[in-house]
């Protein structure tokens, strides 16, 4: 317990200049994390830097620093946990390895990163600025990892490596996109197959354009 002037340890522990200072991958980690738990139980709307600066314990000034908006804040957020459910792993045959894929990306649109999505997609709509800034700060995670199932399925001798052009590459998380934000969650395991073997699958085995 405190004492009345308030030198006890619980004033302490509340004392910003007492608390552990992290710098780098630790405190970023940290503030993304804040931001997640601030989506999933306040939603974007209410998402502020301030929120998420006291949930993370450092100061506000630590965000702005970094990001210049909450747009730019919570897309990193959400880049942070990309590899978590995108990451699908070789299970020996193209439309194994693409089932996997797209059940991460539903897994991924059902919790915060859903949610961060709708929202950023309202500011990237209604202010260039800040459209611009998220186009540039784009890191093309969905193309990475649908390219790198893709590479496998060349090595296999499944696809030719011609048939896969960029539209191609990106025409099912575009559906999976559609279906999420029309739709909504959950996105079920028959959507997921329809996705494959009615949209991805043809696209890749179709012979090369041109």
């Amino acid at each position: 317990m405190g004492t009345p002037d308030g030198s006890g340890p619980d004033a302490a522990e509340e004392d910003p200049r007492k608390r552990p200072r992290r710098r780098g991958d630790a405190l970023n980690a940290a503030i993304f994390e804040a931001v997640l738990a601030e989506l999933k139980e306040t939603g974007y709307a209410r998402l502020t830097m301030e929120r998420v600066a006291e949930r993370a314990r450092t100061g506000k000034a630590s965000l702005y620093r970094r990001w210049p908006n909450r747009a730019r804040l919570v897309m990193e957020a959400v880049y942070h946990v990309v590899p978590r459910y995108m990451d699908a792993p070789d299970t020996g045959s193209l439309r194994g390895d693409l089932l996997e894929l797209f059940r991460g990306v539903a897994l991924l649109l059902e919790g915060p990163t859903g949610e961060a999505m709708r929202g950023v997609l309202g500011e990237v709509l209604h202010d260039p600025e800040v459209a611009e800034q998220i186009r540039s700060a784009s890191r093309g995670e969905s193309l990475a990892q649908i390219r790198r199932v893709a590479d496998r399925a060349v090595a296999r001798g499944e696809v030719r490596a011609e048939a896969l052009t960029p539209r191609r590459l990106e025409a099912g998380h575009a559906v999976m996109r559609h279906h999420f934000l029309f739709q909504g969650t959950p996105i079920t395991d028959r959507v997921i197959e329809e996705v494959v073997d009615e949209v991805v699958l043809p696209l890749f085995t179709a012979p090369p354009p041109g």
